[in-house]
């Protein structure tokens, strides 16, 4: 079933360019990634972005009022037909054979704008959790294309302008008829020599041959904001590359590729950090310092009788939240450790130390009885729970 285009951008089906611009403008202010890192939302924009791409194009909006989708490359819907068995024309082609140009009349599409959008560019860039947490400024060069300084985007040289095409006499199509297996059908297709745009620039621009745009090394500072991560994209407006014929500038999205840290395990806005901790401190209770991304390092307090697996949060010691000031929580995970070899004169010792507690043998934990679930036990209804 095609899309309704209209209804995901929230317009009339006779909306105006203007219109349907304003609509997608709005809807991506309000759910762009970088606004809403939301999965709903992220969905949502790329519908409303397929919209927009549909609707903004007119061979494409004719297809979606034919009830077809552009978007869709199977036969139903409309954007892959065409190529059959003697048949090279779409389905638009077959309309305009009974409808349009069979009866004598033109197409209707005319000819398209020489002046395109540019397209969006993405360069990904490498980031510590340090710089994630506090946001950094990175120069960043990039080779796009600009619009050319010569011709200002024209693309003619000179004071010449564009000259209209003599094999489509500027409607922008050429016709041809074709035998089919539904007989004699006459079909469009966009003209060889000016590619549909209706015109030709008969002497071109001599930097950048015509299409009004050059490629260009440049160079520009990006900002990073606070708290960001891995695969978060900043949006630069207009900072992509021009259009042809000198059309407005896409944007460029950097993306962030954050780094493994040493010690820290990232979840959103929580830090997590494992320390190693000798039973003896682990019995007693004692601190330990522990790595942050934006305090240094901080003492954390080991609860006397910790056991092995247990955590303490410190709230407020995470990372920060995008546009947000608000921070996160830092999770410290204990790791107990039992010395794995003791000296002769240690043996004694712990022996001595173990009999003062008569009562701590070994036991088989039962569930729902007066003893602690061993380790094996808590390790199992773990796994079970998943």
């Amino acid at each position: 079933m095609a899309r309704d285009y209209y209804r995901i951008l929230g317009v009339d089906s006779k909306a105006t360019d203007q219109e349907i611009k304003r609509a997608y403008r709005r809807l991506a202010r309000e759910l762009h990634p970088d606004v809403n890192p939301d999965d709903s939302a992220q969905e949502r924009f790329r519908d409303v972005s397929d919209a927009y791409e549909v609707l903004s194009d007119p061979e494409k909006r004719r297809v979606v009022d034919m009830g077809g989708d552009p978007l869709d490359s199977s036969p139903s819907g409309f954007g892959g037909f065409g190529g059959g068995a003697g048949f090279s024309g779409g389905l638009g082609d077959v309309f305009e054979a009974f409808f349009g140009a069979a009866a004598g009349g033109g197409s209707g599409r005319g000819p398209r704008s020489r002046v395109r959008p540019g397209n969006d560019a993405l360069i990904r860039m490498q980031l510590d959790l340090e710089e994630c947490a506090a946001g950094t400024s990175r120069e960043i060069t990039v080779d796009t294309a600009v619009l050319c300084d010569k011709c200002h985007g024209s693309g003619a040289n000179g004071d010449t302008k564009p000259e209209t095409c003599p094999t489509c006499r500027g409607v922008g199509e050429v016709q041809s008829v074709q035998r089919s297996f539904l007989g004699q059908v006459m079909t469009s297709r966009p003209c060889p020599t000016c590619g549909g745009v209706g015109e030709i620039i008969a002497d071109p621009c001599t930097k950048c041959g015509g299409d009004g745009r050059v490629q260009k090394r440049r160079t520009m500072t990006v900002k990073i904001p606070a708290g960001v991560g891995d695969g978060m994209r900043v949006r630069l407006t207009g900072q992509g590359e021009v259009g042809p014929g000198g059309g407005p500038a896409g944007d460029l999205y950097v993306e962030v590729v954050e780094a493994p840290h040493e010690f820290l395990v990232r979840d959103g806005s929580t830090l997590h950090a494992t320390v190693a901790v000798p039973m003896f401190d682990a019995a007693l209770g004692g601190t330990v310092s522990v790595p942050t991304v934006l305090d240094g390092e901080i003492e954390v307090e080991i609860p006397a009788g910790t056991q092995p697996g247990d955590t303490r949060t410190v709230r407020g010691h995470g990372m920060p939240q995008v546009n947000a000031g608000a921070r996160g929580n830092l999770v410290v995970h204990f790791d107990v450790q039992v010395p794995a070899k003791l000296d002769k004169r240690q043996t004694e010792k712990l022996r001595a130390f173990k009999a003062l507690f008569p009562d701590a043998v070994p036991v088989v934990a039962r569930r729902g009885g007066e003893h602690h679930e061993s380790v094996f036990s808590r390790l199992r209804n773990t796994f079970a729970g998943r």
